[in-house]
């Protein structure tokens, strides 16, 4: 879906292995009430041009025609590796030098 050029799915609902490989290859399942999911159906039915608008950063779904929106939750971790383009390993390679300062620590508290 992402090779195609999709950044993100809608529905009311995803399975959690869906919902974890989608994120891990940059795709953002975005979940919304089921009624909202009709509504947005239909307008789609209608008028295929219809736009919608997704806000990673505020978390928010929005059907500027009809004005109908709905908050979304991600994980802080999930949110942020894809607001920067993160995989799990990009991610623990951004955050190096945290990880060593803690391992020092640890290892100086371990010697004491």
């Amino acid at each position: 879906i992402y090779d195609y050029g999709f950044k993100a799915v809608v529905s009311s609902f995803f399975a959690d292995i869906f919902s974890n490989n989608a994120m891990n290859n940059g795709l953002l399942p975005v979940v919304i009430p089921e009624g909202m999911l009709q509504k947005l159906l239909h307008l789609l039915q209608e008028n295929p041009s219809t736009i919608i608008e997704i806000s990673l950063e505020n978390q928010l779904f929005v059907i500027p025609d009809t004005g109908d929106s709905a908050r979304f939750e991600i994980s802080p971790y999930r949110k942020q590796c894809l607001l920067k383009g993160l995989d799990d390993i990009d991610y623990l390679v951004s955050i190096r030098d945290r990880i060593i300062e803690f391992e020092q620590r640890e290892m100086h508290d371990y010697e004491n």
